[in-house]
């Protein structure tokens, strides 16, 4: 196997575990963010689109067998953000006065996606901290699908915006050996 196919495989591992270890840490905490989409929109930032969706799939899979069975059912909320999140960072979207538009944009779709399986599959309650605000606006009188959305709306810009920032953070420091690396060109020197 070439150099920078090892290396793919060993950045993806490492996003999956952090995505992991995220979603953990927000689960435990009881945190109304997930946390579960760094490593995603990390992958698919560094690596792009398709290495995004793939990590999105393999930490729903670990998450769900292990720690959150619930984890499984937002699969495809994790693979549309990883798709959509390595097809942002190739243009300008997360860059200065762009950035909040650019987290919209990322975090409208998954957010239809996840308010429908939490609405219809789950009545509103996840394992997530944010299912009591559902609850509380939903015994407020609005309805549960509409409780839900407002709610995850809400909690997935946060967390979007909290993993674009946290992704482009570490993009900047890659080295430039390290991301020539990855492109499959020779680095000079060590890395």
């Amino acid at each position: 196997m070439k150099r920078a196919g090892t290396v793919k495989i060993t950045v993806t591992a490492f996003c999956v575990a952090i995505n992991i270890v995220g979603a953990y840490l927000a689960l435990i905490l009881r945190l109304p963010i997930y946390l579960d989409s760094v490593g995603t929109i990390l992958n698919a930032a560094v690596l792009g689109p398709v290495y995004g969706m793939i990590t999105a799939c393999l930490s729903s899979v670990f998450s769900g067998i292990t720690s959150d069975v619930y984890a499984l059912y937002f699969m495809p909320d994790g693979m549309i953000t990883g798709l959509i999140a390595g097809l942002l960072f190739r243009t300008k979207w997360f860059q200065k006065w762009r950035l909040p538009f650019g987290v919209l944009f990322l975090a409208v779709p998954g957010t239809i996606i996840s308010s429908c399986i939490a609405a219809y599959l789950f009545g509103g309650v996840t394992s997530s901290g944010s299912s009591m605000l559902v609850q509380v606006l939903h015994h407020i009188g609005l309805n549960m699908v509409v409780s839900v959305f407002v709610v995850q709306m809400l909690t997935d810009y946060a967390d979007r915006l909290v993993s674009v920032v946290i992704a482009r953070t570490v993009q900047s420091h890659l080295g430039s050996r390290f991301t020539a690396l990855l492109k499959g060109k020779k680095p000079n020197g060590a890395l």
